[in-house]
């Protein structure tokens, strides 16, 4: 089964938290601090392979979870960092963030390696927080926790060269006659359901052609499987729109041709100026000779090749054609991706909520994470709060929410009064 586009939930690790602890033995019952920090949480790092053809895997697996960082240990013990999780997609995959359509990365190269999900920081074990004034330090440091996200894989075929035309033109045969691959060949419709590709050599230069599934009327608004074929044409750098110029199924050549490309103008304005050749294919049956009259009269700004796929003729010179397109453009590029989409741990943000004139509420993923690292039953603990609420911007922003002398705050389970 071919699978070109599905969602995927991923998780980086949990940093794990540093540890909370004394050095404690015989002759010394009042030693310092010795908890260790945490370990790092593993990231989500997509790999481009380029022996997978399909997204099948993900049809079967859609929760993808990174290791979280242990937790710090006594005697100064660092906690072991996660194992990054290695995620591999074929190539030509583009992952997009499923909520805002935006591009993440485009996997374009064979090997590339992108880190999608950074891990969680880890944590600070209380032996990192003593200081000359500070020599017991009574709180340790929660590691960061991370957040899930959704993304899409969308599967986009590499070929330098695309065959498009409606089902059963003849567009497998021509790419079996071309070059050595072999994909299913039948008298019916819809024979191809997905991509084949093959490499094609023509006086000393190769590129490599794709055989695109049939497109239907309709296609770019979805018709038949319309929107999944489009996208597999999105990167080739020239199009050849094969015709069954016969007319043997009691179609009209003509009125094909103006559908299609109708179709791709529809789907892509950027994919109906792609440089086009015209392939009128099974030129040795009946009707073909007066139908491609009639389509040169209304095709004059593309050239047009007969040929016949069944007998092997008249291919050289249509791959020459190509060849010489192909050699003035500019090679394939990967799409562009946003940069600030590219998944970091979870930011660090707050709000504040004015209730009932004198009542504020401050929350957000900043609060979240100092509750956890605040131990409010020690005194140095409780000062590291005071000051980061104060350098974080927080009492600031309290006073311009009209945050007064004796206003009460609410932060998590905690409620003071705002004093200047």
């Amino acid at each position: 089964m071919f699978i070109d586009l599905v969602k995927i939930f991923i998780k980086s690790g949990d940093g794990g938290s540093g540890a909370l602890s004394f050095h404690r033995e015989k002759y010394m019952p009042k030693g310092g601090p010795d908890g260790g920090d945490g370990g790092k949480g593993a990231s989500i790092i997509f790999v481009a392979d380029d022996r997978m053809r399909t997204l099948l895997d993900f049809r079967y697996q859609q929760h993808y979870r990174a290791e979280n960082g242990e937790n710090g240990k006594d005697n100064f013990k660092t906690g072991k960092d996660g194992e990054d999780l290695v995620i591999r997609v074929p190539r030509g995959t583009v992952i997009k963030d499923a909520k805002s359509g935006k591009v993440i990365a485009d996997m374009f190269e064979q090997d590339c390696r992108k880190v999608i999900l950074k891990g969680g920081r880890a944590g600070k074990g209380n032996s990192r927080f003593s200081t000359p004034t500070r020599q017991s330090p009574n709180f340790a440091q929660q590691g960061e926790t991370t957040k899930e996200q959704e993304v899409l894989l969308e599967l986009k075929t590499i070929a330098d060269v695309g065959l498009v035309g409606f089902p059963n033109v003849g567009k497998s045969t021509m790419l079996s006659v071309v070059s050595k691959a072999r994909p299913k060949i039948a008298n019916y419709h819809f024979t191809t359901l997905s991509p084949n590709l093959g490499v094609v050599s023509v006086d000393d230069y190769s590129f490599v052609v794709a055989d695109l599934p049939g497109l239907i009327e309709g296609a770019a608004q979805g018709a038949g499987l319309g929107h999944e074929f489009l996208r597999h044409i999105e990167r080739t750098r020239v199009i050849i729109h094969v015709l069954d110029i016969s007319g043997s199924e009691n179609r009209d050549p003509v009125e094909d041709y103006k559908i299609i490309n109708k179709e791709l103008k529809d789907y892509s304005a950027v994919l109906a100026e792609r440089p086009q050749i015209i392939a009128a294919n099974k030129s040795e049956l009946p009707g073909a000779q007066e139908n491609l009259e009639r389509l040169k009269m209304e095709v004059t700004d593309r050239p047009i090749f007969m040929v016949s796929a069944a007998s092997n003729q008249g291919f050289t010179p249509l791959l020459r054609a190509a060849a010489e397109i192909l050699k003035t453009l500019p090679p394939q590029e990967p799409l562009d991706t946003n940069e600030q989409m590219v998944y970091e741990t979870v930011e660090e943000s707050f709000e504040i909520q004015k209730v009932d004139g004198e009542y504020f509420i401050v929350t957000g993923t900043l609060i979240d994470r100092l509750m956890r690292n605040v131990n409010f039953e020690d005194s140095d603990s409780l000062k590291y709060f005071q000051r980061v609420l104060k350098e974080k911007g927080i009492i600031a922003a309290l006073r311009e929410k009209g945050a007064a002398e004796g206003s009460t705050i609410r932060i998590d389970d905690l409620e003071f009064d705002f004093i200047e």
